[in-house]
């Protein structure tokens, strides 16, 4: 066909299409002309990355999250109220230790006699019970840790480094060290030197 031709375009005729939405007689969608339209539950819903969870496993989760939470936080505070007893009892038994030193000093010397004997045994007792533990007596080995030397010596007597004079015991409370013992140590007798 040319475009000089004039009875190509009527035969062809002029074609008018509709292409409103809505049919204007019924007020009903309508559909694209060449496809059937498809009832809704029957269209495919596409599927969202994101997995969709059901209402109740969603708040089963956050419940589940929530409690971990919470015992975590009781443990913590826990742990806590423990840690704050523990440094309270230090620090209370950390200033009763020169009373402890004044009653061994009275009984070495034996003047720990009558109801002041009593007072003296139930102190020592009591601050037993809540965990104080005495440390450093004579013939230790010297830990640097543990013991703080103010005198050195050489000794044949001993073969490692040894605590010979306790002159103010040590304290622990819970593995920790409140107070060293002050000693005097003694070294092996080293081999170059003459006795």
């Amino acid at each position: 066909m040319s475009d000089n031709d004039p009875g190509a375009n009527q035969a062809e005729g002029v074609k008018i299409t509709d292409k409103r939405k809505l049919d204007p007689e019924t007020g009903a969608p309508r559909t694209p002309s060449g496809e059937q339209e498809t009832p809704v539950s029957e269209q495919e819903v596409p599927s969202d990355p994101v997995v969709e969870l059901d209402p109740v496993a969603e708040l089963t989760a956050d419940l589940q999250r929530l409690q971990a939470e919470f015992a975590n936080y009781r443990k913590r505070v826990e742990r806590d109220r423990e840690t704050t007893r523990d440094l309270v009892v230090s620090n209370t038994l950390a200033d009763l230790l020169p009373v402890i030193d004044d009653i061994g000093r009275a009984r070495t010397h034996g003047e720990l006699e009558g109801a002041f004997k009593s007072v003296g045994e139930a102190l020592e007792t009591t601050v037993s019970r809540l965990g104080l533990k005495p440390f450093g007596a004579p013939g230790d080995e010297f830990d640097p840790t543990k013991h703080e030397a103010i005198s050195h010596e050489y000794s044949a007597e001993v073969s490692t480094s040894t605590c010979m004079n306790v002159f103010q015991p040590g304290y622990e409370f819970n593995g920790r060290i409140i107070r060293a013992a002050i000693v005097s140590v003694a070294d092996p007798q080293p081999a170059n030197v003459e006795q």
